[in-house]
């Protein structure tokens, strides 16, 4: 059950939304999800270790331009945890793939950040014509991941993916741990909001959840894998990289080649959580990637 706490934080800073819980699929686990605004469908979806809250910053400027829906990945946030759940690549496509079917999304933009990203662009290929575009900033689907970010993001993500000790290392979490690794993703470490850090480690308390988190960076493989599927998509598509993303120039470019069609952008003075350091840009690029998709149409 969603904590009334967790309610008044998302709708402190947007008030006009609307939360709410969303069975993904027959005996699957619910997901909580935000919906506000007026316009074409865009589903927003979260990177590693964060929740929907993620899009503070760039959900207010979007609510006349789209209907926004963004949502707690399952055992993320404030969504269910289930025990021995599978939180590689595949099945997490498959929970999003299961929210915009289970809503009757259609014309969709798929727009995600680091993980978030990497699932926008795989669900396109599977979805077909449900998507109307894709933006996808900062996508996640490279070796090692979150540990090129800082020596304590290395550190510590190591010994939670490592076998005997990361079960003990995941449960350890903290909050100056936690705001250390975020960290390592900010171009300006100031650009983190203290109270996103608080909501964090209250999910991050939840039963189970150090399972979750080590079930995901152990999966990061599956989510290399997953560029496989960037060849099918048929949607245009836009690649946003921040000029400090943990990713290197040559993968960003051997995904523009994996993609029919893709442009590539660059956002300047941003690092791997890009909304929380130029959500004004990430907002300008997804209406106006819109205004052009629905020109072309």
């Amino acid at each position: 059950m969603v904590s009334q706490n967790a309610v008044d934080y998302t709708l402190g800073w947007c008030p006009d939304g609307k939360t709410e819980l969303l069975t993904l699929a027959d005996g699957g686990p619910q997901v909580r999800y935000l919906r506000v605004g007026h316009g074409p469908a865009l589903v927003l979806l979260h990177s590693i270790r964060t929740q929907l809250d993620l899009f503070q910053r760039i959900i207010p400027k979007l609510v006349d331009h789209f209907t926004v829906y963004a949502f707690d990945f399952p055992g993320f946030g404030w969504s269910d945890i289930e025990p021995g759940a599978d939180y590689r690549e595949p099945a997490m496509r498959e929970h999003v793939v299961n929210f915009i079917k289970k809503l009757d999304l259609r014309n969709v933009t798929l727009a995600g950040e680091s993980m978030g990203a990497t699932l926008a662009l795989t669900t396109a290929a599977v979805l077909g014509d449900r998507v109307k575009q894709v933006v996808a900033f900062n996508a996640y689907d490279y070796l090692p991941g979150v540990e090129r970010s800082s020596l304590l993001a290395s550190v510590i993500i190591k010994h939670v993916r490592a076998p005997v000790i990361g079960p003990i290392f995941a449960a350890m979490e903290s909050r100056p741990t936690l705001a250390g690794i975020l960290k390592g993703g900010l171009h300006d470490p100031r650009n983190l909001p203290s109270d996103f850090v608080d909501e964090l480690v209250k999910g991050g308390k939840r039963p189970g959840y150090s399972k979750v988190a080590r079930a995901m960076y152990r999966g990061l493989p599956s989510y290399v894998a997953a560029r496989s599927l960037y060849a099918q998509i048929e949607a245009p598509v836009t690649l946003v990289y921040a000029d400090h993303d943990w990713s290197r120039p040559a993968e960003r470019e051997a995904n523009r080649d994996r993609i029919k069609r893709a442009k590539m952008i660059t956002l300047r003075n941003a690092s791997h959580i890009s909304s929380l350091e130029q959500p004004e840009e990430i907002a300008r690029i997804l209406i106006e990637t819109q205004l052009k998709a629905s020109s072309a149409a």
